[in-house]
């Protein structure tokens, strides 16, 4: 049977993890602002997973941020629950209640600009985002997506990916642009199907990668560095 070594799987590679006093692996000089605690405000629509592993991560002292503020658009979302155990600001706007998604994204930046967020990442977010946002924070809005883009953009990409009876699959953090999926890739990881996998059992497997590569993503695309092996 063929094994695995996950971390060979996940490129740019990501240095094994640090204890709380470490400080993070920087080059000041090709970094000029990588000492600098960025704010990030963070957008999901469902449990939170990412959220929590984003936040979990800056504890651990393994990326120099602090999270300023949730946005959540569905009301019975459980991120919540997370934010409130973690002490961190819940804002609810409701996707419902925004007559198009331009209006929704305005709002979206006015909270975030009241909480002094840098940059954006999407957790989970479920909406499509519009050129208010974008163009609001150049350049610094991040997404993660369950495959290997630019393979199975867009919806369902699990389900668009295990149907396809590809081999491996993967999620990928990249920078939003305007067109779905298409930005920038930060850092990728590779998730074998395996022959007896279920959707459930694929998507539990692709989510313990999401919680590795996102705070990693997060800290390369701010400028504090690739994390090497």
């Amino acid at each position: 049977m063929t094994t695995w070594d996950q971390a060979a799987l996940i490129s740019p590679p990501i240095r094994p993890m640090r204890g709380p006093s470490e400080p993070p692996i920087v080059n000041p000089i090709e970094h000029p602002i990588a000492n600098q605690r960025v704010r990030l405000g963070i957008m999901a629509s469902g449990s939170g997973s990412n959220f929590e592993a984003i936040v979990q991560a800056i504890h651990a002292g393994q990326l120099n941020a602090e999270v300023t503020v949730l946005i959540y658009n569905n009301p019975t979302a459980t991120v919540v629950d997370r934010a409130t155990r973690l002490n961190i600001p819940a804002i609810c706007l409701n996707h419902r209640k925004f007559a198009t998604r331009e209006l929704l994204d305005q709002a979206i930046v006015e909270v975030l600009v009241s909480y002094q967020a840098d940059w954006v990442v999407m957790a989970g977010w479920m909406r499509i985002v519009t050129p208010v946002l974008i163009h609001a924070f150049p350049n610094r809005v991040l997404n993660i997506h369950p495959s290997l883009l630019p393979s199975f953009k867009g919806s369902k990409a699990i389900e668009q990916a295990f149907q396809s009876g590809v081999k491996i699959t993967g999620c990928t953090v990249h920078h939003v642009v305007t067109e779905v999926d298409s930005g920038d890739i930060v850092m990728q990881a590779a998730v074998p199907v395996l022959t007896n996998d279920t959707l459930e059992t694929l998507q539990a497997r692709l989510q313990i990668q999401e919680h590795k590569i996102y705070p990693a993503a997060i800290a390369i695309a701010v400028g504090q560095g690739i994390i090497e092996n």
